[in-house]
């Protein structure tokens, strides 16, 4: 590992030069393939933390898929049923449990997940490998890779594709900064610690949480821990089915959040499972046409031609 890393650019193509680098030790990353962007690496830090929280919080493999320094979606890794399976395309392939992770991940808003960058827990496997294989996206950050799943993401985008090895040991310091404007801010890192103990006192007449929604509040208070304020988040069945992130309005969060849930349950529809679709319709095209068929705009999928 090395001191730093030297980046095509910044946030935008203007912003030159640009690096990431230790002030003391050596970076706790390693890169197995490609050449990350800033933009990545933000992502890649931000995701990872997700996952190792949520493994910690849950002990199951966890994944998420990032965009723009905010989660499109992380799971853990609960058994799918058929229907799940299918609206995540996932149906045809063998699934480990961090496969199913980030089939869960990426399947709770395929639209937002496009050109993702991705973390996993734990060391990704063959299976994970072949289902990340098919998706338009930038990178992976995991502790390990197995040799089998570093031969299929090293051939991915032309070679091209983002492969982050890190070292699941690696401890910040607990005081972070940051420069805006020439001007240094400095603060405590926010080592909240988000488990059951959250959930004790309850300022509701019943006082019965079932194990399942127990975790699934954990999950999402994890992962608003890691998404662009102001931000809401619906989970369920052990993964996020809509996040609402980075705007003025907690009420416009909560709309655009509760709008991707409602597209979630959805997809399960058996009119939208059974669309028709065009041999060869590229994937992405795939799921924008489902999203605007459940729209108001359904007329634009149903007209002739």
């Amino acid at each position: 590992m090395a001191k730093e890393l030297e980046l095509k650019y910044g946030c935008n193509p203007n912003q030159k030069p640009a690096r990431i680098f230790m002030k003391d030790g050596e970076l706790p990353i390693e890169v197995l393939n490609g050449r990350p962007g800033f933009i990545n690496l933000l992502d890649a830090f931000n995701s990872w933390q997700l996952v190792k929280e949520l493994k910690e919080a849950t002990g199951l493999p966890a994944a998420a898929s990032f965009k723009h320094v905010s989660p499109a979606g992380a799971a853990v890794a609960v058994e799918m049923n058929e229907t799940l399976k299918k609206i995540y395309f996932a149906d045809d392939l063998p699934l480990s449990p961090l496969a199913t992770a980030y089939a869960r991940a990426r399947g709770a808003d395929r639209m937002s997940s496009y050109g993702d960058f991705i973390a996993l827990s734990d060391t990704c496997d063959e299976e994970t490998a072949r289902l990340i294989n098919r998706e338009v996206s930038d990178g992976v950050i995991a502790p390990d890779y197995t040799p089998e799943a570093l031969e299929i993401l090293r051939n991915k985008r032309k070679g091209t594709y983002n492969v982050i090895k890190i070292d699941p040991a690696y401890r910040p310091a607990p005081i972070e900064h940051k420069d805006v404007f020439g001007i240094t801010f400095e603060q405590g890192r926010n080592e909240l610690k988000i488990d059951e103990s959250l959930l004790k006192e309850m300022p509701t007449r019943n006082q019965e949480i079932p194990a399942d929604a127990k975790r699934d509040l954990l999950i999402a208070l994890i992962i608003l821990k890691y998404t662009q304020s102001n931000s809401v988040c619906y989970a369920k069945d052990g993964q996020a089915i809509g996040i609402g992130a980075g705007q003025q309005s907690r009420i416009h969060c909560t709309r655009l959040a509760g709008n991707k849930a409602d597209i979630w349950y959805l997809r399960q529809h058996p009119k939208v499972m059974n669309l028709p679709w065009k041999d060869k319709i590229r994937r992405a095209d795939r799921d924008n046409t489902i999203d605007i068929y459940i729209s108001e705009d359904y007329m634009d999928v149903l007209a002739d031609g």
